[in-house]
């Protein structure tokens, strides 16, 4: 039995699961988890937990130090040498504990409205209905499922980025839950990889009457540096070079002893990330007495439309179409987990739900669409290997 020929199956079950899938979405939304609070993460911790141990997987607990952990699971039957399929989700939001009060979890016709429901408690309801009509009818996948859910993502998953590490350089590919894009649905095929530098500019303050020349402006500096910045922007290539805030000096009348900007970087190619921070990296100060500090770096490679990720994008296309899905990809501005698995293994990012309002208030999710990428999710993780482990 081929994957494509048990669409049909797959797609019944998931759509007769709806007010499963409402009830477990609810619970998962009301279980507020933002990134900066790891003790509020416990209860949604517990609740996938549960949701994976009764679906045969064995889950546990990776701590964290400052992070509200990382749940890793797998099957209890798992075979020994088997080929492994990452799927990588977040259970953390950027809606802080109390959000609920002025966006309440609501349900209005084929409407889910909620903080987190997009992106990305809806991805992770998507997994959860996609293994459990795996079980109904019995299909063992031929690919082992790795499931590794975070709780620091939306913060750049400064603890659970070598635990992703880890598992995509084992793993034949990866599917990451994220939402999709736009009200089409489109897959993320291709991400910018993301950069955060701080430079600050140290100067000599003095009084900006009585003696200034013995004054050194690091606000004068900083002025130059701007412009420096923004030169390189290239909007052709997809590089955007965006100086994000600013501060610094001490009062009006005193030259500016030191300043600060933060500046965030978006690239489309590894190529271009390099050039960009060796670019950074070599500014040096035209203003007499003023020295800089250049601090931070390209932190989320891009997500590359390489030959092995768009063969899994090629499998998700025909795997759709035997759903009746006519499936679109595009480049996402904003970096994923997906941007580290894509260096080591082939990768497919956006399967998530489809909605709006990733991080706005009308934050939403299409319930008929994201039940038909539950079941695309469910034939994707029972496709035979297609051979992507291996740098390319």
């Amino acid at each position: 039995m081929t994957p494509g020929s048990i669409g049909p199956q797959i797609l019944d079950l998931v759509r007769a699961e709806r007010h499963y899938m409402i009830e477990l979405l609810e619970r998962l939304t009301l279980a507020e988890s933002p990134s900066s609070n790891a003790e509020s993460q416990q209860r949604i911790r517990e609740l996938l937990s549960e949701e994976l141990e009764a679906l045969r997987f064995s889950s546990r607990l990776l701590p964290g130090l400052s992070s509200g952990g990382q749940i890793y699971a797998r099957p209890r039957d798992r075979r020994r040498g088997d080929a492994r399929q990452l799927i990588v989700g977040h259970f953390d939001t950027v809606w802080p504990v109390g959000t609920l009060e002025k966006m309440p979890f609501t349900v209005e016709n084929n409407i889910v409205k909620g903080p987190g429901v997009f992106d990305m408690k809806g991805g992770l309801v998507q997994l959860v209905l996609a293994l459990r009509a795996l079980a109904q009818l019995e299909i063992e996948p031929a690919v082992m499922p790795v499931i590794f859910l975070n709780s620091d993502e939306e913060i750049g998953s400064r603890e659970s980025a070598r635990y992703i590490t880890a598992l995509a350089q084992r793993a034949e590919r990866a599917f990451v839950l994220e939402p999709s894009l736009g009200p089409s649905g489109l897959i993320k095929t291709a991400r910018k990889g993301v950069g955060r530098f701080t430079i600050i500019a140290r100067g000599r303050a003095a009084h900006a009457g009585l003696d200034p020349e013995r004054g050194a402006s690091a606000i004068l500096e900083l002025a130059i540096v701007i412009q420096k910045l923004f030169a390189l922007n290239d909007p052709k290539r997809g590089v955007t070079v965006n100086v994000g805030t600013i501060d610094g000096g001490l009062r009006p009348n005193v030259i500016a002893p030191t300043s600060r900007a933060v500046v965030d970087v978006r690239v489309a190619s590894q190529a271009d990330a390099d050039r960009i921070e060796a670019a950074i990296r070599v500014l040096e100060p035209q203003t007499d007495g003023v020295q800089l500090e250049i601090e931070g770096g390209m932190g989320r490679p891009p997500l590359e439309p390489t030959p092995r990720n768009q063969v899994l994008w090629a499998l998700a296309q025909k795997l759709g179409s035997s759903l009746g899905l006519d499936l679109g990809e595009a480049r996402a501005g904003g970096g994923s987990d997906g941007n580290t698995t894509s260096l080591y293994t082939a990768t497919l990012d956006g399967l998530g739900p489809v909605g709006d309002g990733a991080h706005a208030h009308h934050e939403q999710l299409d319930l008929d669409r994201t039940t038909e990428r539950a079941a695309l999710l469910g034939l994707l993780l029972i496709a035979p290997p297609i051979g992507g482990t291996q740098h390319e």
